[in-house]
């Protein structure tokens, strides 16, 4: 359950922390979670069994099967905003649809995107044991971006450097974004 972590004068920051499998989302929003005192949220963790099966077994999912995370996600959030709880989220944002549909909750929002090269984050999804996602779907999480660089919502993140020296550039975003 959403618990209050600010005070209740203020409208709830949600800091959305995207990009492809593997680019360090889950990552950067523990760390942000962490720094604020925000409730940590994983999209993940808001697929449906079926959906991790798919992607686990290789095959991506489609738009028709994303709508309903997307609509959890929303739903879970809404219930926590009710409560006066930021949280942050690591959520991968690859539609623009779905960048929308959180778009019209009503947090004070900052989306992060983390960017790198296919090859660093390649690198990166082949030294994580413990994730549904296999390396063999990154192809297709990048084929699935939409970009965002129109989007002036969006902040880019460069995730060349090491996880503390990105993280330092989140912070620095952050503020900048919210004062």
């Amino acid at each position: 359950m959403c618990q209050s972590s600010i005070d209740n004068d203020h409208i709830p920051v949600l800091i959305i922390v995207m990009g492809v499998s593997g680019s360090g989302k889950s990552s950067v929003a523990k760390a942000l979670a962490q720094h604020y005192q925000y409730l940590y949220l994983d999209a993940d963790d808001f697929h449906s069994e079926a959906a991790k099966a798919q992607m686990a077994a290789g095959t991506p999912l489609t738009d028709e099967l994303r709508a309903p995370w997307v609509h959890n996600i929303s739903a879970y959030l809404n219930e926590c905003f009710q409560k006066g709880t930021s949280c942050t989220l690591a959520f991968s944002g690859l539609r623009q649809a779905h960048r929308d549909t959180l778009r019209q909750l009503p947090f004070n929002i900052v989306f992060l995107h983390l960017e790198g090269s296919k090859a660093l984050i390649a690198s990166r999804m082949n030294d994580r044991s413990d994730h549904f996602m296999p390396t063999s779907l990154l192809d297709s999480q990048f084929d699935s971006l939409e970009p965002c660089n129109q989007e002036s919502d969006i902040i880019s993140v460069d995730i060349t450097p090491p996880l503390e020296r990105v993280i330092d550039s989140c912070y620095r975003d952050i503020e900048a974004k919210l004062g």
